[in-house]
This record gives structure tokens, C-alpha cells and sequence, in this order.
């Protein structure tokens, strides 16, 4: 009886608490069976990542500060809630490019991100800027793309809490090549959308190294190389 007197109480004590009464399908933290952390300097390919996120995350439900080393060299992962198709058209869409209206209604859909994973806004400016930095000072710290705008977020809004949120482009000297190679910095990532990320992370990655590609040849020949990837959450699904 006792036992179950204080479990009532606890029950109650959760019930009051103010910010359970704002949200009361708030759920209990993981427990360390339910929590990991994976971090790995090895090398692997887009879809091997995507694989490796899978398989990490059938042994436990969430991840925390997941990160590797990946070769962006064919940077698509097409799967059954991204084909192709999709691939493209969300890519377009993220680096400010003029899509058709008929391929935006048959492939955007609030599962596939919403407006979480919408980067839009100033990308081209975003772009230019990382160009024009990397063409006036090859070695420069500071050729980042910060996708928030918003400088005063709110917690609660969708639009305010974009998955991806910062991206760090640099130029390395690797087996007498010249690489295009960046970080990314992710708040949280569900596997299922990592390839729709990925896919737009790589297009950029290529955006940026055809405008190093400048007509007098100063920069002529950088190949995008790879991508240190760090997502503080990583979870399977959307709704996880």
C-alpha cells in the first residue's frame, strides 16, 4: 500500500507541475538503455551513413552527438519515401532555385520535413557570400552559412526550428588536389529524412565549388571532397 501511495503521489506531483499541465503528453527522459552516443572518424558513403543510422538506431531509440567522416562524392540515397525525384526537387527548392509548381505539390508533404527543412530563404545570397570569401581568402575560417534567420527563435515554432543549422565550407590541399570539404551541424535528424538532407547538403557542397570555378582559372579544377556530419539528436522517425 505504502508503494502505492507514493506512486500516486509522484503521479500527482507530475500532473501539477506547471509545465506538465501546458503539455501533458510530455514524456519521461530516456533512460541510458534508450540513449547512445555514436562517434566515428571513419569515412563511409552516404548510404552506408544512412544504413549505419538504421542499424544503430534498432538497438537503441535515440542517439546523441552522431557523427562521420562522409565521402560526398555521389551524395543521392534514393528510398521509398525519397525517390529521386523528390531528391531534386526538395534540393532545388533549399538553394533558392525556381521550381514548377505541379512537382511542388506532388512531392512536398509535412513527413518529408515541413517547414523544418525549409532553408530557402536568402540561400542564394548565403551561397554568394561563401563564394566570394573562399575567392578572396582561400584559407578563411569564416565561409559559413547560418540557415536560421530568425535571431530571436521561439522554442515552439516550427518555422524557428530548422533541422540543419549551420554548414562550414573549406578548401584543403589533399594528394596534390585542391577539395572543396565542409561541417555540418545538425539540431536533430530522423534517418527516414537523411536523404533528402544529405541530398541538399551535397548540392550545395557543388553550388559552392562551381562558383569557385571562375573564368581565369584561379580556382579552376576544385572537386567537392567530404563532409564532417554532426547531428546532436539522431532519431529514426519524424515523430520519434
Amino acid at each position: 500500500k505504502k508503494k502505492r501511495s507514493k506512486q500516486n503521489t509522484a503521479a500527482r506531483t507530475r500532473i501539477n507541475h506547471p509545465h506538465h499541465q501546458q503539455n501533458p503528453c510530455i514524456l519521461p527522459l530516456l533512460s541510458d538503455r534508450d540513449r547512445s552516443t555514436a562517434m566515428s572518424s571513419e569515412t563511409k558513403s552516404c548510404r552506408e551513413v544512412w544504413e549505419e543510422m538504421n542499424n544503430l538506431l534498432a538497438k537503441s531509440k535515440l542517439i546523441r552527438n552522431y557523427s562521420r567522416s562522409i565521402d560526398m562524392s555521389d551524395y543521392t540515397v534514393v528510398t521509398e519515401l525519397f525517390p529521386f525525384e523528390a531528391l531534386m526537387v526538395y534540393s532545388a527548392w533549399n538553394l533558392e532555385d525556381s521550381i514548377n509548381e505541379n512537382d511542388r505539390s506532388k512531392y512536398f508533404s509535412a513527413h518529408r520535413g515541413g517547414s523544418q527543412g525549409d532553408y530557402r530563404a536568402g540561400m542564394r545570397n548565403k551561397i554568394a557570400n561563401v563564394v566570394d570569401c573562399l575567392l578572396k581568402f582561400p584559407k578563411s575560417k569564416r565561409a559559413v552559412i547560418t540557415v536560421p534567420n530568425n535571431p530571436n527563435p521561439a522554442h515552439s515554432s516550427d518555422d524557428d526550428a530548422k533541422c540543419m543549422r549551420e554548414i562550414h565550407f573549406y578548401l584543403d590541399e589533399i594528394g596534390g588536389e585542391t577539395l572543396l570539404n565542409a561541417t555540418v551541424w545538425m539540431r536533430a535528424q530522423a534517418a527516414e529524412i537523411f536523404p533528402k538532407n544529405i541530398h541538399f547538403v551535397g548540392s550545395l557542397m557543388d553550388r559552392v565549388a562551381q562558383g569557385l570555378a571562375v573564368e581565369d582559372g584561379a580556382c579552376h579544377g576544385i572537386k567537392v571532397g567530404s563532409l564532417f556530419y554532426l547531428a546532436t539528436t539522431l532519431i529514426s522517425l519524424r515523430e520519434d
